[in-house]
């Protein structure tokens, strides 16, 4: 696990040592233990590792037998055990026990299709001195991040923003359109950055530079949805899910330091250690679990409940509000791009309370994505009644459900329903987006001066939105609602998550739900084996009936929440009343300074429950105030 970054010049220009070093020390969070370079002619590259494999000689770069060519790798090549033995079979000579040092070979027999060859969580760039071109390469899910951008006639690269722009000709320049999109989605989808100029790579992507030209392609899509008639038996596809699961748990305990897990106490971080007790002893499985002082956002006692099922040796701790708060300017750091789940606070609390006692750790990330687990897939009936329903009933119902008291406890019925009678009239492909996000377009009309509106050329960020949604293929709902989910929500929302709040603290965070054969068979499956009615991740639930406790299986979905909405009328209103105070705001010159006092006022005042949009906009502010 490290950071990588790197550039090439594209010209006879030699790169600057200097400029490499400082690139890559503002990665010193996700690699503590060792750093790296190589400088040669136009290229430079750079990495920080965390030591997890072969803690003696992996050292990075590193490069094949003649030093032709040098690969850096941020993650985990969990199937290089594998790969190594057939490399060497084929007259490859290995000089350490790392995994990234396959890499270098793959690329030798294939080329730029080594890609094909890993499975793994990565963000791979490698140097081909004998062509003089670079090759980046991003995994399957977007577990692990990569940014790159035009440099002149080169390009630069790295695995977090603030790396980037260290480079003297990187230049931290606001992008307005992404602004809007940060607003619609609460975190930026790629290729979107919030910096003008700078482009995430996309999950399962492949960028390529030579001669000045960038080129891009896809070289993964999971498999397509299995006409349901020669579907596997429901029983058959929920035992052969269980067998998936358990291997790839068990490659991924490939680790040289401590490993455990995070428990929440939910069906999928309970699956993880059920399919490890399949392979280790219990008391062996350290499981990890934070809580909180209110008790409608605590999490604590399912999760102990499924620790003493397996017996693991199991670690918890109690935060207070004050404690999330005290974390706040420090995670809002960390992030480099603004970034509105508030659920990364308590992230990074786990994160850190973990790495007191292990370096790496299983996670239940993927499988709500994948299996259509999220109470928004329960809305798709309704929201078909909704949609058929008169115009004129629609708005009858959308006042009715804005007039219901306001109440801030987590996901609260008021906020439910009023968080569906906003987005239900609207395609369901954007529909689910404007439940899941803050600000839709016509929101936006009167949020954004009209001199920012003008830059978007009045194309609107839900248009985006369908353009994105109408590119993945079926005539299934639920299957293409689960794509797209997977794109977006799941690889920049989700997994970015989980990579900045666990390489704050320089934990390693695994994903076994994400495991490139496990995800296809998945995508293989008819949805009504994901959704029925309001059953949802039915053949999960079917392959866990047996190995979980039944008050696990039978547990609502409720999510990593904080108290948000009682914290602006409290222990936030201070914090948000200076952040979006309207002098401030004028200055700034992005927002209309009316709407957002009114957005204040009628949360203080109790007239709405405006946490989603707040504290998107919070956190936009404290984000913007470190870069500009």
């Amino acid at each position: 696990m490290c950071g990588i970054c790197g550039y090439i010049t594209g010209t006879d220009q030699p790169a600057d040592r200097v400029i490499i070093s400082k690139m890559n020390d503002r990665l010193r969070r996700r690699g503590p233990d060792d750093e790296g370079y190589y400088v040669e002619g136009p290229v430079a590259l750079g990495m920080r590792r965390l030591s997890i494999i072969d803690l003696a000689t992996g050292q990075q770069p590193i490069s094949n037998e003649d030093g032709s060519i040098w690969v850096i790798l941020n993650g985990e090549i969990y199937n290089f055990p594998e790969l190594r033995p057939a490399l060497e079979s084929r007259g490859h000579r290995f000089r350490s026990r790392s995994d990234t040092e396959v890499i270098v070979h793959l690329y030798e027999d294939f080329g730029d299709n080594f890609v094909d060859h890993l499975n793994g969580m990565f963000a791979v760039a490698l140097w081909d001195a004998r062509k003089r071109r670079v090759v980046l390469a991003r995994d399957r899910m977007g577990q692990k991040p990569l940014y790159w951008t035009r440099l002149g006639q080169g390009i630069a690269f790295a695995s977090e923003p603030k790396s980037l722009l260290a480079h003297p000709d990187i230049p931290a320049e606001l992008d307005r359109r992404s602004l809007s999109r940060y607003l619609l989605y609460e975190y930026l989808p790629a290729p979107s950055c919030i910096f003008r100029g700078i482009h995430k790579l996309e999950a399962a992507h492949r960028l390529t530079f030579q001669n000045g030209d960038v080129r891009l392609d896809r070289y993964w899509e999971p498999a397509p949805a299995t006409d349901p008639r020669n579907a596997p038996h429901f029983n058959d596809a929920a035992a052969e899910l269980w067998q998936r699961l358990r291997e790839s748990v068990r490659m991924q305990l490939v680790s040289d330091v401590p490993l455990g897990v995070f428990l929440s106490g939910g069906i999928d971080s309970s699956s993880v250690i059920a399919a490890m007790t399949a392979i280790m002893p219990a008391d062996k499985i350290e499981t990890f679990t934070i809580g909180f002082d209110d008790p409608s956002f605590d999490e604590s006692a399912p999760a102990r409940l499924v620790a003493q099922h397996f017996g693991t040796t199991h670690h918890e701790e109690i935060f207070s509000v004050q404690r999330l708060i005290e974390v706040l300017p420090d995670v809002a750091d960390y992030l480099d791009e603004p970034f509105g789940d508030a659920s990364v606070l308590p992230m990074y609390l786990l994160s850190r309370f973990a790495r007191q006692r292990v370096t790496v750790a299983l996670g239940g990330d993927g499988c709500d994505e994948m299996l259509a687990g999220y109470p928004t897939f329960q809305a798709i009936r309704p929201a078909a009644v909704f949609r058929a329903m008169p115009r004129a009933i629609q708005r009858a119902m959308r006042w009715t459900a804005n007039k219901l008291p306001v109440s801030h406890e987590n996901f609260s019925f008021d906020f439910k329903l009023k968080q569906f009678v906003k987005g239900a009239a609207a395609p369901p492909e954007l529909a689910h987006q404007i439940w899941l996000g803050s600000f839709c377009d016509a929101e936006q009309q009167s949020l954004l001066r009209a001199d920012v509106r003008a830059e978007l050329d009045g194309r609107g960020t839900e248009e985006e939105h369908l353009t994105l949604a109408s590119g993945i293929q079926g005539n299934d709902l639920v299957d293409r609602l689960t794509r797209i989910y997977c794109r977006t929500y799941l690889a920049e929302d989700i997994l970015t998550k989980a990579d900045r709040a666990s390489m704050a603290v320089s934990l390693e965070l695994r994903a076994p739900f994400l495991d490139p054969g496990l995800v296809s068979f998945i995508t293989s499956l008819p949805s009504r084996y994901k959704l029925r009615g309001s059953e949802t991740k039915r053949v999960f639930r079917r392959a866990m009936a047996d190995r979980l406790p039944a008050a696990v299986l039978k547990r609502p979905k409720k999510g990593f929440g904080i108290p948000v909405a009682g914290w602006l009328n409290t222990h936030l209103r201070e914090l948000a009343g200076d952040l979006l105070a309207p002098d401030r705001l004028r200055a700034q010159g992005l927002f209309d300074a009316e709407t957002v006092g009114r957005l204040l006022w009628d949360h203080w005042d109790g007239r709405r429950d405006n946490r989603k949009g707040l504290w998107t906009l919070i956190m936009f502010q404290m984000w913007h105030e470190r870069y500009f």
